[in-house]
C-alpha cells in the first residue's frame, strides 16, 4: 500500500513553478524531504534528527571546509 504525501514547498523558494525548491511532506511517524528537480527521491527522517541539522545550520555549527 502506498501513502500518498502532501508536499509542500519552502516559503524560501519564492512563489511559481520552479525547480529551485526544497519540498517536505509529513505522515504521523515521519518526515519527507526531497529537492524539486529530482521529485522521485527523497529522503525520509523523523523530527529529533531534522530538528538537531536545521539547529546545527542555523547556529553556523556546520561549515564547508575551505579550499
Amino acid at each position: 500500500m502506498t501513502t500518498h504525501l502532501n508536499w509542500q514547498k519552502s516559503s524560501f523558494s519564492g512563489s511559481g513553478d520552479g525547480n529551485n525548491c526544497v519540498e517536505l511532506a509529513a505522515t504521523p511517524v515521519t518526515l519527507h524531504l526531497r529537492e524539486s528537480e529530482t521529485p522521485t527521491t527523497h529522503l525520509t527522517t523523523t523530527p529529533t534528527p531534522l530538528t538537531h541539522l536545521l539547529h546545527a545550520i542555523r547556529s553556523g555549527a556546520l561549515t564547508t571546509p575551505s579550499a
